[in-house]
């Protein structure tokens, strides 16, 4: 383990004591409660997790719902080559989005890899793989805020034609679930840092993991849809 946590000896009504992190103590990382890791774990701690996840997995159904719903209408818009509209102006984009892009796939690489590192209890790498993946959430929305501008200083609006419609309803839209997603593994983020990841905050490392991927996958989909398909 890269780094441990030293916690008084609690004796529970069940006998369990805990002198520290890790199986058959109490929550390593300050929540006090000596059930949160094995051999203490309870029925419902052990449901809890999936209960976690199927609600997470319902939340992403709703979000691809809603963005093929924006892909079908981006696309019958458009129209074909031969009928396309002759108000569809294709914008060019931003090369910026290309450094958003890399900067959003290595964040999915290190919230997999801080992942991996909370099953093995090593909290030290825990704590750079999920501040890493952090900043790079904020580099990547930044990035989004510098592409926006970027259009704006070339007199691209909202309402400039519908390519650009689409392009900044697509991007806002995303932009708004990673901030979510930024949200979320601050939480987990600083709850690594102040050395307190007992199960229940393991499980939410695990959903916001989940819950990162898909944005880092949408983001892909969304990129080659709109540099592509124009």
């Amino acid at each position: 383990m890269g780094t441990t946590a030293t916690t008084d000896l609690k004796v529970t009504n069940s006998g369990l004591g805990s002198s520290g992190p890790g199986p058959g103590g109490s929550d390593p990382f300050g929540s006090g409660r000596p059930k949160d890791w094995p051999p203490g774990i309870t029925r419902d701690d052990r449901i809890e997790p999936k209960k976690y996840r199927i609600g997470m997995w319902a939340a992403l159904a709703s979000i691809l719902m809603l963005f093929v719903a924006l892909t079908s209408a981006y696309i019958v818009r458009q129209g074909t080559p031969a009928t396309r509209p002759a108000d569809w102006i294709t914008i060019e984009l931003p090369p910026v989005l290309w450094l958003n892009t890399a900067l959003l796939i290595v964040s999915s690489l290190t919230i997999e890899l801080s992942r991996r590192a909370l099953k093995r209890s090593d909290y030290a790498a825990v704590k750079r793989w999920l501040s890493l993946t952090t900043l790079l959430g904020i580099g990547f929305l930044a990035g989004q805020i510098v592409a926006w501008r970027q259009l704006a200083a070339q007199g691209i609006y909202v309402s400039t034609n519908p390519h650009s419609s689409f392009f900044y309803l697509l991007t806002s839209l995303h932009g708004l679930h990673v901030l979510g997603g930024v949200l979320a593994l601050t939480y987990v983020t600083v709850a690594a840092l102040r050395l307190r990841i007992g199960l229940r905050r393991a499980v939410a490392v695990d959903v916001t993991a989940m819950y990162w991927h898909f944005m880092d996958g949408l983001w892909v989909y969304l990129f080659l849809l709109l540099f592509f398909w124009k």
